[in-house]
């Protein structure tokens, strides 16, 4: 329940916790980032177990660094004024624009490229990279043509350390497939176990790092990608 900032609010917050209560007959967790002491007592003498982290982390930091918290609501609200903020909305656009190998325009900028088969992880990535971290991160689908050809596409060629490999298990390749094109070829386990073996051996034979990301999240697999390309851009 976000924006709680005044009497009314913090009322019709513990109106909804006691109600919650009233239908479950357990008490709700409510974790409490509220800063004016007057709207915690509200929240406080609801019919929830209420976690204040303002006092459990906030106060024991004053204590340790012998700084005192300026309790101010709202900073966050100024993001969009700051460097960062700007940062990220540039890697978006980027990502967006060098999304499923649209455009090999700018990729010199790029801070990473993902390559890998269709539907294997590469633009939910991307773009996660770009919002979290204000990564340039452009993403280009390997296919049969790169295959036959025994090459990567040759927009690529000249950015070959920039470049990071997205693999998937066939069967689990398949069955995203067809969610999209069921009953097609292209989703086919026979075609899906043939692009996953060409993609991974082109890979291997260009020295590019890899992954699957069979079993992982875009979380975790965004850490390892920061983790290999060596990014120092901080998480927001």
């Amino acid at each position: 329940m976000p924006f709680i900032d005044s009497v009314d609010k913090a009322h019709d917050a513990a109106r909804r916790i006691n109600d919650a209560f009233k239908a479950e007959g357990k008490r709700p967790i409510i974790f409490s980032t509220l800063i004016q002491a007057e709207l915690s007592k509200i929240i406080e003498a609801s019919n929830g177990m209420v976690m204040d982290l303002i006092h459990t982390f906030v106060i024991p930091l004053e204590q340790e660094f012998g700084v005192k918290s300026t309790h101010t609501v709202g900073r966050s609200h100024n993001i969009a004024d700051s460097d960062d903020y700007k940062n990220r909305i540039e890697a978006i656009n980027f990502s967006l624009a060098h999304d499923d190998g649209q455009s090999h325009k700018n990729l010199a900028m790029a801070d990473v490229i993902l390559v890998g088969v269709s539907r294997s992880g590469k633009t939910p990535t991307t773009l996660y990279l770009a919002m979290q971290y204000g990564i340039k991160a452009a993403n280009y689908p390997l296919i049969p043509e790169d295959f036959e050809r025994g090459k990567l596409p040759s927009g690529l060629l000249s950015f070959k350390d920039k470049i990071f490999g997205l693999s998937i298990a066939p069967d689990r390749l398949s069955e995203v497939r067809n969610e999209r094109r069921p009953g097609s070829k292209y989703a086919s386990l026979e075609n899906c176990r043939y692009e996953i073996n060409e993609a991974e051996a082109m890979m291997r034979r260009e020295g590019i790092q890899w992954m699957s990301s069979t079993t992982k999240s875009i979380e975790e697999i965004a850490t390892m990608i920061l983790q290999e390309i060596k990014s120092d851009k901080r998480a927001y």
